[in-house]
């Protein structure tokens, strides 16, 4: 982390403290984590726990790593964009300030389209690299659902295999899945998953 990145997270404004105090606890509600149980495997206080889901108190750049660690996201998740109009803070999310998730080496990046994580579903701009593949099924206590924008998708969705081409969509709840890009460009597809639980 760089010193800038650093001192970022020091110096947050009170909008962007809100924005990471929902997201925070919206993934703990997600994963089914209560206050005492979060605090204990992060090695904290209920209480402080409690502070930084309410905006009281800013985590330093280890208790947000401790933090993606213990619900599974990549820090970078914890560092918005803040926008050009405080009166768009949790309303929209400018084309240039989205937050971006994961890395080309895993063949899958994610943007965040929703202005956080404390509402009832949350909305991903997913771009698949050609040949990228999810190797083994996985399943959330989630309903999703997808547009294609561009290229070719495959998904699996409780064993039946689908391709879907740009203008397509599916919708899936409570079931095993998994995807791939067998496409020579990559694949846009636009997400949404309710809860969240990025």
């Amino acid at each position: 982390m760089t010193a800038a990145a650093v001192h970022r997270v020091a110096s947050r404004p009170a909008s962007e403290v809100r924005v990471l105090a929902s997201d925070i606890r919206a993934l703990r509600k997600a994963r089914g984590i209560t206050l005492i149980d979060a605090a204990t495997r992060l090695g904290r206080s209920v209480g402080w726990v409690s502070q930084v889901e309410r905006g009281i108190s800013v985590p330093a750049i280890g208790d947000l790593r401790a933090l993606g660690d213990l619900y599974g996201v990549p820090v970078s998740l914890f560092f918005a964009n803040e926008p050009a109009d405080e009166r768009e803070t949790g309303v929209v999310v400018r084309a240039g300030r989205r937050r971006a998730l994961g890395s080309s080496e895993t063949g899958l990046v994610e943007e965040l389209l929703s202005p956080d994580l404390g509402g009832s579903f949350e909305m991903l701009r997913s771009e698949f690299a050609p040949g990228s593949e999810l190797p083994a099924a996985s399943e959330r206590p989630t309903e999703e659902a997808g547009y294609v924008v561009e290229g070719t998708f495959e998904i699996e969705i409780d064993g039946i295999w689908h391709c879907l081409r740009a203008g397509d969509s599916f919708r899936f709840a409570r079931k095993p899945f998994r995807w791939r890009n067998p496409g020579q460009v990559t694949a846009v597809v636009v997400w949404v998953i309710s809860p969240p639980v990025y």
